[in-house]
């Protein structure tokens, strides 16, 4: 029943994470908290180590809770089932490309999911800073060294915007973060 359960959580994930690896987290969180394969603590590391190491976040988590949750199938369950939809779905569009893009309805369809996409995206990035910045979230106490870091790592990013107009590079700036991470937190 677990690789199952693998199968159709993350065939959701698959079939509605329109946007990219960023706009799925709050789809992978239900799912993942849903079938308590992760608790929430260990679903924000993961996602960390997701965005830190090769390959989609999507694709990392996925084969990280199917490898817990059922071994090796498991993994190959969870990661077949969140890539099949894309799959298929680009296979669809390769066949139809010529057609589909110029459809007036497709483009104004895409041009109205872009801002939901991006407010997904800032949404999910909020609720990650308020749940470490602030221990017992919602209403908890400020964790100082979370805000400081945090503050840190946006004045990285803004002051690099303002000084080369193209802004740091996102691997860098997690590299940075990581660093950042291992200093701060490795010391206490």
């Amino acid at each position: 029943m677990n690789l199952l359960n693998l199968l159709i959580g993350f065939l959701k994930v698959g079939l509605f994470a329109f946007g990219g690896g960023y706009a799925a987290v709050p789809l992978i969180r239900d799912v993942v908290l849903s079938y308590g394969w992760l608790d929430q603590d260990m679903l924000t590391n993961m996602i960390a180590v997701s965005e830190s190491t090769p390959g989609p976040i999507m694709i990392n988590l996925a084969t990280y809770v199917g490898s817990t949750q059922g071994g090796i199938i498991g993994a190959l369950i969870a990661t077949l089932a969140v890539i099949l939809p894309s799959f298929i779905m680009i296979l669809i569009i390769v066949v139809l490309e010529k057609k589909l893009l110029k459809n007036p309805y497709i483009q104004a369809a895409l041009s109205g999911v872009k801002p939901c996409v991006i407010g997904i995206i800032g949404a999910t990035g909020m609720y990650m800073i308020l749940q470490h910045v602030f221990t017992a979230f919602p209403g908890g106490t400020a964790d100082a060294i979370a805000l400081a870091v945090t503050a840190v790592l946006a004045v990285i990013y803004f002051g690099s915007r303002k000084i080369t107009k193209k802004g740091i590079s996102p691997v860098a700036l997690i590299g940075i973060a990581a660093l950042a991470g291992v200093l701060v937190y490795g010391i206490q």
